[in-house]
C-alpha cells in the first residue's frame, strides 16, 4: 500500500498536499491528527473512492478502483450502515460472497465473539454489538490489508480487548494494517509506527517516542 505526492483539493482547500506514505506487509500503522486533517481524505484515496488530483496511490501495485485491489482489502469506517432486518449471520456471509477464498461464517463468528449474538438482527443490536459486527464484515475475507477508522468507538473493555487480539493475529500472520485514531496512547500500544498529518501535509511518521517527542514540542 503506497501514496506517492498525493494531492487533493475541495472547492480550491487543500485536503492533501503532496503526501507520501507505504505501508508494509505485517505493519500496522496508526494516522493521527485532528479532525480536518486528511486522515479520511486519504483512506478514501486508498480506497478508491476519490480521484486524487495529483500523485499516485496503489493497493499491492494496483489502481485502488481494479477489482483484483480491492478484493484484498477490509474495512471498518466511523458511519456504517448495514441493512437492519439482516441477521448478524446473514451479514457476515453476504459480506463474505464477495470475496474469493473467505473464512467460514462459523469462523468468523467465533473470532469475533458473536456467536451468541448470530442470530439477533442488526437493528436491534446495541452501538457497541454493531461495531463488532462491522469489524466481522471487515475481516471475513482474510484481507491483506485492514483499515480501521476509530474502531473502538462505542465498546466496553472487553470487547476492546478481543477486537485487538484479533489483529494483532492477523498482524502476525502478514497483513497490513491502517488504524486512525485521536489517541496517541492506542497508537503506543498497537502500532509499529505513526504518521502524523495535519493541514493535509505529512508532518512525521516513526515510531511513537520519536513521534511523541515531536509533538511534545
Amino acid at each position: 500500500l503506497s501514496v506517492t505526492g498525493l494531492s487533493v483539493s475541495f472547492s480550491g482547500v487543500a485536503a492533501l498536499d503532496g503526501v507520501d506514505l507505504e505501508i508494509r506487509p505485517g505493519e500496522m500503522v496508526a494516522l493521527i491528527g485532528p479532525n480536518g486533517a486528511g486522515k479520511s481524505t486519504l483512506i478514501g484515496l486508498w480506497l478508491g473512492l476519490l480521484d486524487p488530483d495529483g500523485g499516485q496511490a496503489t493497493l499491492g501495485g494496483l489502481p485502488p478502483r481494479e477489482a483484483a485491489a480491492r478484493r484484498r482489502v477490509g474495512v471498518m469506517m466511523q458511519d456504517v450502515e448495514l441493512t437492519p432486518e439482516l441477521s448478524v449471520r446473514e451479514l457476515v456471509a453476504l459480506a463474505a460472497s464477495a470475496y474469493p477464498a473467505p473464512l467460514g461464517v462459523a469462523d468468523v463468528l467465533s473470532l469475533t465473539r458473536l456467536e451468541p449474538l448470530a442470530a439477533r438482527r442488526y437493528g436491534t443490536l446495541s452501538g457497541g454489538q454493531k461495531r463488532l459486527v462491522q469489524f466481522a464484515v471487515a475481516v471475513c475475507g482474510r484481507p491483506a490489508l485492514l483499515f480501521l477508522d476509530e474502531p473502538t468507538a462505542n465498546l466496553d473493555v472487553e470487547a476492546r480487548e478481543a477486537l485487538w487480539c484479533t489483529v494483532r493475529a492477523m498482524v502476525e500472520r502478514g497483513a497490513g494494517v491502517v488504524l486512525t485514531t485521536h489517541h496517541l496512547e492506542e497508537a503506543e500500544a498497537l502500532a509499529h509506527r505513526v504518521a502524523v498529518l495535519s493541514r493535509g501535509r505529512l508532518l512525521a511518521t516513526g515510531n511513537v517516542s520519536a513521534v511523541r517527542a515531536l509533538v511534545s514540542h
